[in-house]
């Protein structure tokens, strides 16, 4: 199923995005809502947290003091840790349950307010942030929950800013205007990414690049590289060895088509198969049927297998080349972007290349290196680069 991690500011409107997405049909799990449960009356987690804190912690009704707890932890880190070691693990067991509880074709919204303080970002397939101006948030906190300036300023500082939570964010919902226009964003979301998004994954379905125009170099191409990256060291672990950007959108400054190319290092080809390429699928990164291999360098030696996944994700497209770590096309493909990032004129040169390639083929395919005299004669100067730098992968 496809999990959705959804944070914002206190004030920027995330409850009501959530609502939104219920209608829609997703299936929402509550952070805050799941965090009282595991502490309610009669459980086992309330038990330990007095056990830990006296029963100082309790109102009258034997239900636990959230602020009389507060004041206790506030200020005190190994309290702060003692009550987290306490909760953190039944809630994510708790949110584990009601996700596993889901309809297999089910879209799992998590509405987490602290997503981002807790680095859950590379749990989900797709994180929502909704970003709201501070001073309407200022507003509609006074309004609906009657709270003051310096409280909800307060509580404000105590979170995440707006930089932090767009670093995670793969898509960012604007709510400084009206209901209706945040509704209007909501749906197409739900169904030009979402939908479809839940339904390749499911299948197991590559989205094909196709035909992707040549973009301006974007600069946060790096920052997007760096949230797949997370998705993919958090699905598989020690298992792999290295991932890094490749390709042209890791070079700074080129231009390129909005594809990421991402290289994940593994022991051998063997291990990318089975449990690995089921770990990938998983997070959203399916299999590309087929076999595939690079154009060794120089040309006439053995061809330089790998395997090959992409993206199920509709609006990301994604190239994830998996080779044996040390490998001739594995060091390949690092020495090229190293070479392209420290020559500016080589950078024009490949840029001028592949501007005619893809006159000559517009449609975008999924294979690696192109069987192209031009790629032999990068790879004889990027070995002499290598060599004259000391290059080292």
């Amino acid at each position: 199923m496809l999990r959705v991690g959804l944070t914002g500011g206190i004030g920027s409107g995330k409850s009501a995005v959530a609502a939104r997405l219920v209608e829609r049909g997703a299936v929402l799990i509550d952070a805050d809502q799941v965090a009282r449960e595991v502490v309610a009356p009669g459980t086992d987690g309330l038990a330990e947290i007095v056990a830990a804190f006296s029963d100082e912690v309790l109102d009258a009704d034997g239900a636990l003091d959230r602020p009389a707890l507060g004041a206790l932890v506030f200020a005190d880190e190994a309290a702060r840790r003692r009550l987290e070691s306490i909760t953190h693990p039944r809630v994510r067991a708790r949110t584990a349950e009601l996700t596993a509880a889901a309809a297999p074709d089910s879209i799992v919204v998590n509405d987490v307010p602290l997503l981002v303080e807790v680095g859950l970002a590379p749990t989900y397939h797709l994180v929502v942030v909704v970003q709201t101006a501070v001073p309407t948030r200022l507003e509609r906190l006074a309004r609906d929950r009657g709270m003051g300036r310096a409280e909800a300023e307060r509580r404000m500082a105590a979170q995440a800013d707006d930089a932090r939570r767009r670093a995670v964010a793969d898509v960012v919902l604007t709510n400084d205007g009206s209901l209706a226009a945040l509704h209007d964003a909501v749906d197409a979301l739900w169904g030009r990414r979402l939908l479809p998004y839940e339904d390749n994954l499911r299948e197991r379905r590559v989205v094909p690049p196709g035909r992707v125009d040549r973009a301006d170099a974007d600069a946060t191409w790096p920052e997007q590289y760096a949230r797949l990256a997370a998705r993919i060291r958090h699905a598989l672990g020690a298992d792999a060895l290295r991932i890094d950007h490749i390709g042209a959108t890791a070079v700074p400054g080129l231009a390129a088509q909005d594809v990421i190319d991402v290289q994940v290092a593994v022991s051998s080809l063997a291990d990318a198969d089975g449990a690995l390429a089921d770990r990938l699928a998983n997070a959203g990164f399916p299999r590309v049927p087929g076999q595939w291999w690079d154009d060794p360098r120089p040309a006439g030696s053995a061809r330089w297998e790998k395997r090959l996944h992409g993206s199920a994700d509709p609006a990301r497209p994604v190239r994830l080349h998996v080779r044996v770590a040390d490998s001739p096309g594995w060091r390949y493909a690092l020495m090229m972007r190293d070479h392209l990032r420290a020559d500016p004129d080589q950078r024009a040169a490949y840029l001028m290349f592949k501007r005619d390639l893809a006159d000559a083929a517009p449609e975008v395919g999924v294979s690696g290196t192109a069987s192209d005299p031009w790629f032999d004669e990068e790879y004889l100067r990027a070995e002499q680069w290598a060599e004259q730098t000391g290059w080292r992968p």
